[in-house]
């Protein structure tokens, strides 16, 4: 098994690397702050956060807050565990 294998594709791209960083260290984020956190675009953030749902590494929750949508993320126990094993993958990467 290479070193690489042990790597998770779906956290490969900057973006969902940085929305499961956010994720992993608060309970819910709301799409603007998201947004201005990773400095990303509407279509952006929306695309790679359905992804990461897709896989069931997130959780979107979608309401009201007055006549206003709201639109906020989690991190999953699913998505929690892949991506302690990724970060783990990646720390053995950086130390061979």
């Amino acid at each position: 098994m290479s070193l690489i294998d042990g790597l998770n594709k779906n956290f490969e791209n900057r973006v969902r690397l940085g929305l499961m960083s956010v994720l992993m260290v608060n309970d819910w984020v709301d799409f603007t702050e998201m947004k201005e956190l990773l400095d990303v675009t509407d279509g952006n953030l929306a695309s790679h956060s359905s992804a990461l749902e897709k896989a069931e590494y997130i959780e979107v929750k979608k309401e009201f807050v007055g006549k206003k949508p709201k639109t906020s993320y989690r991190v999953t126990q699913k998505g929690r565990e892949a991506f302690q094993e990724h970060l783990v993958a990646l720390e053995k990467l950086l130390g061979s």
